[in-house]
């Protein structure tokens, strides 16, 4: 899949079949959107397209009415999602940057600007509550009348269920934050599950606990959740992909690790932090950094805590590591 940012670029293609919307997590949903894309693409001869936007719009307005509660919890990294789009076989995906310029554009210039002349779509796409340009005056009705003028169609899929419960972001986003990880799963068709590189962190872990049981210590994993709000936070089973050729049994912290220094290393950053329970011993102490790992998070065993203490900080990841054997004993 050819990725790019913006539609000014050489490589962008001069016709094609677009859908538009911002793709949190890649749902149900939105696969079978992709799916129906792909089909009309290939129907018209043109290649299949997907127009995104970063920051999310909401986070846009969050910031400048200065009201960060208005920012939606994110489900995954611009990463993630553009791994997912390429999975489901979509040609490119134009990442457009929502700022004040783009936000200003009235519904019919939007339409002129970025799907004719940017984009030279064909044929367009959208989910049934589609709302867009300024003030979202857009709706569907506008975009099919203008679309016969402007030389391409337009559809509309409905909504998409699974066990009567409609497929959203929003759903998805629910499902984490009350830690639901299978239904989470369910409406994602996958395990719900953060990629990236791994980086280097403090290195408190490969001192923690620590002792002839544990030459290695408690050593972590560290991957950098860009955004600020994650939907999922606390501690969870999971599964590494990517060290080695079987997946690697862990458990992880995601969020902001309120016992550790908040001027350390990686203060201020949501982190998700991975303990391997069985270190491979052909990876040696340094083996992981800077490589791109997939962890699955599976099950949620509680929130974040607060420990008094290093002390009480190893004895409580021991508990979680124990917990998260018996969990994957029962079930992997």
């Amino acid at each position: 899949m050819k990725v790019f940012r913006g539609f000014k670029h050489p490589g962008v293609a001069t016709s094609c079949a677009l859908t538009i919307g911002n793709f949190d997590g890649v749902h149900r949903g939105h696969q079978a959107m992709l799916s129906l894309l792909r089909g009309e693409a290939a129907q018209r001869g043109v290649p299949s397209c997907v127009l995104t936007f970063e920051p999310h719009p909401r986070d846009f307005f969050a910031a400048v009415h200065h009201k960060p509660d208005l920012a939606p919890a994110r489900v995954g990294t611009l990463r993630d999602k553009l791994e997912d789009l390429s999975n489901c076989g979509v040609d490119q995906t134009v990442v457009l940057p929502f700022d004040a310029r783009l936000a200003g554009l009235i519904p019919e210039a939007f339409i002129q600007n970025v799907l004719v002349k940017g984009l030279g779509a064909r044929y367009v796409l959208v989910g049934d509550d589609f709302r867009f340009g300024a003030q979202r005056a857009g709706d569907y009705a506008l975009l099919d009348s203008l679309g016969e003028s402007n030389g391409f169609d337009v559809a509309r899929m409905n909504s998409y269920e699974v066990h009567r419960l409609r497929v959203s972001s929003s759903a998805v986003r629910q499902a984490l934050g009350e830690g639901r990880m299978q239904d989470a799963a369910r409406l994602l068709g996958r395990p719900y599950c953060i990629s990236g590189h791994v980086v280097h962190g403090r290195k408190l872990g490969r001192t923690l606990g620590q002792d002839t049981q544990h030459p290695m210590g408690m050593r972590t994993l560290n991957l950098r959740f860009a955004h600020w709000k994650p939907a999922a936070s606390g501690i969870f089973v999971v599964l590494v992909q990517g060290l080695t050729a079987k997946p690697l049994r862990g458990v992880a912290n995601l969020g902001v690790r309120p016992s550790i220094d908040p001027n350390d290393v990686n203060g201020g950053r949501v982190l998700l932090e991975t303990h391997c329970l069985d270190w491979p011993d052909a990876l040696g102490p340094e083996g992981a950094y800077g490589k791109i790992i997939r962890v699955e998070l599976l099950h949620k065993l509680h929130d974040e805590l607060k420990y008094d203490g290093l002390d009480a900080l190893t004895q409580g990841i021991r508990k979680d590591c124990d917990d998260a054997r018996t969990w994957l004993a029962s079930r992997i």
